[in-house]
């Protein structure tokens, strides 16, 4: 595998043996449209505390589904990195292949963990029937981005942006009716913003012990019936992810709905065209106790069974997920951070936060609900989320949303082995 190597910063053997010079740590990622830049500022920053240690960045997959295909086949080459960088509903198809290792003994005293930002819900993110075999690294929710500007030509106005998704829908409308070449709204047809618009009516996609299909209840029904509505009363496209991107920066889309992570870009990408601005993820259940965002991003997980470069990733993974890490993650995309410290200390992100409301408003729905991003057990897991995502693409193309829904979790019952 092609290998993109970042050059240290002068190197002090001061303090260092030979053998920790020469420790090298291949860190493996996906997405480089958002992690790119990321990746490079914190190795350099890392091995600038750390100048025994090399940092090598892997070639990037494209996406986290690809880069958990590509952790398989290199498991079998036996070319595994020593860290991954994964999506937070992917690591548990490594963990069943027995793959990673359990951070537990690298971890130590939790109480000492947690007062390093390590939170009881942050941790959750990477565990598994009691133990820790991730660390969370990023974390993002499905929010609102808006072009205010057509909101007003439509006759609303950001003051009284509507909080449901009738209201959502009539004003994408609105939008959509402005000209042929507009568009009132687009969220993709995938995993993950399904599960967003599923808890968003109070609904999981399983039950607790993970012994039931859920996503076929009235919640499930009623979140792909939304893909419906986008389609037939909004005049939803059948955009690519960054065809919508490139139409909403453009200025010819009102509405998209996608992860927080993008809003860098998106901010970037509509210049001085408009100002974009991010209102939360609407919540639909009466019970807001019930609802749940599912927390999108990713965590690093550890391969390395050597002893040594343990030590070495496992002080590249406090400082990726520490205080000065999920610093540069937030300043450098449009994550939340995933340490709790730096919430906390107005040093790392007061100044920030106060020149950039879009960012407040949407790590405040992180915070307020945010839960572990549902990953289907199993070998048959991402297999799972693509066949989620082709049937709320045939609903978008007219299917019926419950008797689509109801199909599918019969599906999955199949494939996972359940009654």
């Amino acid at each position: 595998m092609k290998k993109f190597l970042i050059a240290a910063a002068a190197l002090s053997v001061f303090g260092f043996s030979a053998a920790q010079a020469e420790t090298t740590v291949r860190v493996h990622y996906a997405h480089p449209n958002l992690w790119k830049n990321v990746q490079e500022k914190i190795a350099q920053g890392f091995m600038a505390e750390n100048p025994g240690i090399k940092i090598v960045l892997d070639a990037p997959a494209k996406t986290y589904a690809e880069g958990a295909q590509e952790l398989l086949r290199g498991a079998v080459a036996k070319k595994l990195p020593d860290i991954a960088y994964v999506g937070l509903n992917r690591w548990r198809i490594l963990e069943a292949r027995k793959l990673t290792v359990a951070l537990d003994p690298l971890i130590g005293d939790p109480a000492k963990f947690e007062a390093m930002g390590y939170t009881p819900a942050l941790r959750s993110l990477g565990q598994y029937k009691g133990k820790q075999y991730a660390v969370a690294a990023s974390a993002s929710t499905l929010v609102i981005y808006v072009n205010p500007d057509l909101v007003k030509k439509a006759g609303g106005s950001m003051e009284n942006f509507p909080r449901d998704f009738d209201g959502l829908i009539a004003l994408a409308t609105k939008i959509s009716a402005l000209g042929p070449n507009i568009d009132g709204v687009w969220v993709a047809a995938h995993d993950w913003r399904f599960q967003s618009m599923l808890g968003s009516y109070g609904g999981r996609p399983m039950n607790e012990d993970e012994t039931a299909i859920t996503f076929d209840s009235p919640a499930g029904i009623s979140a792909a019936t939304l893909y419906s509505r986008f389609s037939k009363e909004a005049g939803m496209k059948k955009y690519g992810g960054n065809e919508a991107r490139q139409a909403f920066a453009a200025g010819v889309l009102g509405i998209y709905i996608d992860s927080s992570s993008y809003l860098t870009r998106m901010v970037e990408g509509a210049g001085d065209r408009f100002k974009v601005t991010v209102e939360p993820f609407i919540v639909a259940a009466k019970d807001k106790s019930s609802v749940y965002f599912p927390t999108g991003g990713s965590a690093i997980v550890m391969f390395t069974k050597d002893k040594a470069k343990q030590e070495a990733a496992w002080k590249y993974m406090l400082y990726a997920t520490g205080p000065e890490g999920a610093k540069l993650v937030v300043e450098n995309s449009g994550y939340a951070p995933t340490n709790a410290i730096v919430l906390k200390d107005k040093k790392y992100l007061g100044d920030f936060y106060a020149k950039n409301e879009n960012s407040r408003r949407a790590h405040a729905q992180v915070a307020a609900y945010s839960g572990p991003w549902y990953a289907y057990p199993g070998s048959e897991g991402v297999a799972v989320t693509d066949l989620i995502g082709a049937a709320l693409v045939e609903i978008v193309e007219g299917a019926d949303p419950a008797a689509k829904m109801k199909a599918l979790a019969d599906t999955v019952r199949g494939k996972l082995n359940m009654k």
